[in-house]
């Protein structure tokens, strides 16, 4: 049985920003406006080389885009991508919310016949 909310979710992009190294990254390019592998890792606890690795996950679910700045490459967080992520985000959300309220009703409705 479909839901239609798991249609909309893209996996690769919740697995993108699954890792909290990733989403950390995402957080300094934001404000930042833009970093190389060099310049992020200079802020992090992981090595250039790690994060070379994961701007290349970041940037093959488009959520980040590099364009040449001389022996490296510079990336900036894709808005709309970004965008569709945050959609996604609500929409799984209000599909929760929905679940736990039904699950509310259901546990109020066998509380009252247990007190009848």
């Amino acid at each position: 049985m479909s839901t239609g909310v798991a249609e909309q979710v893209d996996d690769d992009l919740w697995s993108a920003i699954g890792d909290p190294t990733r989403r950390r990254m995402l957080d300094l390019l934001l404000v930042e406006g833009h970093g190389t592998a060099t310049t992020l890792s200079q802020q992090m606890p992981v090595t250039r080389q790690a994060v070379a690795k994961h701007l290349g996950v970041l940037d093959r679910a488009g959520l980040v885009r590099a364009t040449p700045a001389g022996r490296e490459k510079r990336y900036r967080v894709d808005d709309a991508q970004l965008a569709c992520a945050v959609a996604q985000l609500s929409s799984v959300g209000a599909a929760w919310d929905a679940r736990l309220q039904r699950i509310k009703r259901i546990a109020e409705a066998i509380q009252r016949t247990r007190q009848d």
